[in-house]
């Protein structure tokens, strides 16, 4: 199972190696990675029909984190439609992406996205889930802006990034505090104890969180005008991210939890209350919208709404409904998405006011629109039908959340037929009378789509093998039965309402014109949003004028105010220090007083003096006075190594110095006072530091046993050596590395030749 969901990121790279063949004959190749990994999970059917199974694989056992799988009725429906409609959208982007010079580089994305998809829905972990649901994150980053000298394509990508990177922000602190909880990270440990997180005293922030990071996905509001704004990316990453994908994740987020979180007023209120605002408010929106994946993104966000929706209600019947809603708008929207795509591909617009009469000359595809534009509808017959009585089934006995489902199916249907019926309807104009029907690869996935959708309608029980898992898995529901007909019941009145009011809409409403859009447009969230991300730059520059001016001086003393603030704060609240002033100056002898003293008058010739290498002469007669303070107190080992750094700074400051600027003189009395105070307060916090420290009762276990075993464990007589190389080699080795980059960098700073009209 590990393989499956790894082998999206394997052959990754492969699609680029092979990049030549991927462009040109080979193009259709890599839609055989999604087929296969299809069949692989379709074999699976039978046997989680039988209940859930579980895939161990250790990653980092010593912090609870094992990459294990689990694959029950929801990670396989989820499965099935990733790996399912991804080989359709592989097929068809084969074709559609003809002749790009980056397409090679598509299906790398491609891959990537849809193992990160496949790794989230079947992780059994929380936090491998987060790990594939951030690579979901960042892969769609890549796909939305593809075309990325396009501006829009970039700040529309940059968009989606920035609001599900914020949700997974939330969504990590949701998933922290929910294994703090509970004691483990596993899902399947939370799933079969929900009562864990319930009765917890941080269950509503963890719901909290945990909404945070699925609406953002799903572009819920006011977090979904990322979606329409993703419409930038090529078709297929459209049809891709919209029907079984990106979004749905959010979906399956809240699914997956319902049995666990779900059940409260918390929950459920709150799912009905954002899914239903969600649905409405961009269903009404879409009746507006001319752009075909435009009117699409919308009615994209409204099913997501209906989804959250129906988790809110949380009965059995909601549930259900949920699951049969989940296959019936993948299969109807990735063949709207794809339709779409054809028409602007063969015709170069997706203006539907612009459209009329292509069913003469791409009849599949106008029956792959027309059968999407039915299911979408909920005509009889159809798969979409069933689904939308079992939503309306769900809602039945609170009227307010029945009005809101019809007036919304009312909207949609109305949407539906301007992209799947209005194309192909009526009299081809002159303009494209020169058509002719693409390339299979284009509206083959499409047809397969749209007569899924029909055949499920017809006979709903090849369904149940997927359905009832499904069902079982959030509610332990059995024995489910989708049937065509349930007799003459307000069900059907209901859906007869649906179909009138929206055939009645479509014939007799015209969208308005771009005043509308306009007014909708100056009240969306995204204003509120944008506003928001402006007032982040302007603190931005002001924040980076003051910390980072590129003023070396500033940026040392900055540090060192930061320390003094931090430590004195400390010592001030409640840190108590007192010193023995006999027991520190009894031991002080004549040479001591000698040596501090040099320091003193070196410490000045290096502050007062205007040459360079008098400084650094200087300040090699302080480290050399620290030497032989070592010495005297027994410790030659430490009066070594002082001597050899020492010695080794001087020649490279040395070696330096004619590279260097000319000497700074500061003539400005305010800031040589300035850091003057700075450096003096610096200095007395350190010294209080040090004399607390010798104040302090010292153990020496941990220097008897370097000293004991230096020799022993490290065949080294140098204990500090011993220490620095064996005992601590890995702080050696990271400071190393540390110094190593600085050197780099200075290296490069020597080298750097700056152009008269750059200096500034």
């Amino acid at each position: 199972m590990l393989l499956a969901v790894l082998a999206g990121f394997i052959l990754a790279p492969v699609w680029l190696l092979c990049g030549r063949f991927t462009r040109t004959n080979f193009s259709w190749a890599p839609s055989l990675l999604p087929a296969g990994l299809f069949l692989f999970f379709l074999s699976y059917l039978p046997q989680v029909a039988g209940g859930p199974l579980a895939f161990a694989y250790e990653w980092i056992p010593s912090m609870g984190v094992n990459a294990d799988m689990r694959l029950d009725g929801l990670s396989l429906l989820f499965a099935l439609m990733i790996t399912g409609i991804g080989a359709g959208v592989f097929l068809y982007a084969s074709y559609y992406l003809k002749g790009d010079p980056h397409l090679d580089r598509f299906f790398c994305y491609l891959s990537v996205f849809m193992a990160a998809m496949l790794g989230l829905v079947l992780a059994d972990n929380l936090i491998v889930l987060l790990v594939f649901w951030e690579l979901t994150s960042i892969s769609s980053y890549f796909l939305i802006g593809f075309n990325n000298e396009d501006p829009k394509s970039r700040k529309n990508a940059l968009m989606a990034l920035s609001i599900t990177g914020a949700g997974g922000f939330l969504l990590l602190t949701g998933f922290v505090l929910a294994g703090v909880a509970s004691g483990s990270f596993s899902l399947g440990t939370l799933l079969s104890s929900p009562g864990l997180l319930r009765d917890h005293g941080s269950y509503l922030w963890i719901v909290l969180l945990i909404f945070g990071g699925a609406f953002t996905k799903s572009a819920q509001f006011p977090f979904h005008f990322w979606l329409p704004g993703a419409m930038v990316a090529p078709t297929p990453v459209s049809a891709y991210l919209h029907s079984a994908t990106m979004v749905k994740a959010g979906i399956y987020l809240l699914a997956r939890f319902t049995p666990v979180l779900g059940g409260t007023d918390l929950w459920n209120n709150t799912l009905v209350i954002v899914g239903g605002v969600t649905m409405l408010f961009a269903a009404f929106h879409a009746i507006f919208r001319k752009d075909a994946k435009e009117i699409l993104a919308y009615t994209t966000i409204a099913a997501l709404g209906m989804l959250v929706f129906l988790l809110g209600i949380g009965t059995s019947e909601a549930l259900l409904a949920a699951g049969v809603f989940i296959l019936v708008h993948a299969l109807y929207k990735a063949t709207f998405f794809l339709v779409a795509g054809i028409i602007d591909h063969e015709t170069g617009t997706r203006n539907i006011e612009q459209l009329g009469g292509l069913r003469k000359v791409m009849w599949p595809v106008a029956v792959a629109g027309v059968l999407a534009a039915l299911s979408s509808a909920g005509i009889p017959l159809t798969y979409g039908f069933i689904g939308k009585d079992l939503i309306y089934a769900a809602t039945l006995g609170n009227w307010p959340l029945t009005a809101v489902a019809v007036l919304t199916n009312i909207l949609v249907l109305y949407s539906g037929f301007q992209v799947g019926w209005r194309p192909f309807a009526g009299k081809l104009p002159e303009t494209y009378s020169h058509l002719h029907l693409p390339d299979a690869r284009l509206w083959l996935p499409a047809i397969i789509l749209a007569l899924l959708g029909l055949v499920y309608g017809i006979a709903p029980a090849l369904t149940h093998p997927l359905i009832e898992p499904f069902a079982n898995a959030l509610y332990g529901g059995a024995g489910v039965s989708l049937a065509i007909w349930h007799g003459f019941n307000l069900v059907l009145l209901l859906s007869g309402v649906t179909l009138a009011g929206g055939f009645l809409l479509y014939w007799f409403y015209r969208s308005p014109g771009n005043t509308w859009l306009q007014k909708l447009q100056s009240a969306a969230p995204q204003q509120l949003i944008g506003k928001m991300g402006n007032a982040v730059l302007r603190f931005s520059g002001f924040y980076t004028r003051i910390m980072h001016n590129g003023n070396l001086r500033s940026y040392v003393s900055l540090i060192i105010i930061f320390i003094i603030l931090l430590l004195g704060t400390r010592l001030l609240s409640g840190v108590h220090l007192s010193f023995d002033r006999r027991s520190l100056t009894s031991d002080i002898r004549l040479y001591d007083v000698i040596i501090f003293v040099i320091i003193l008058a070196a410490i000045w010739k290096s502050l007062s003096t205007s040459s360079r290498i008098t400084a650094v002469a200087s300040l090699s007669v302080v480290g050399y006075c620290i030497c032989l303070f070592f010495v005297i107190y027994s410790a030659p080992d430490l009066a070594m190594t002082q001597f050899t750094i020492d010695t080794l700074t001087v020649v490279l400051f040395v070696l330096v110095l004619f590279r260097l600027p000319r000497f700074l003189r500061i003539n400005d009395r305010k800031v040589i006072w300035r850091d003057g105070l700075i450096a003096s307060l610096f200095g007395l916090l350190i010294a209080v530091i040090a004399l607390g420290a010798l104040n302090e009762p010292t153990t020496k276990e941990t220097s008897e046993f370097y000293a004991e075993n230096a020799y022993l464990l490290g065949k080294g007589k140098n204990v500090v050596n011993v220490m620095l190389v064996d005992f601590r080699g890995f702080d050696t080795m990271i400071e190393i590395t540390v110094l190593t980059i600085a050197a780099l960098g200075v290296y490069s700073l020597m080298k750097l030749r700056i152009g008269t009209e750059n200096k500034e």
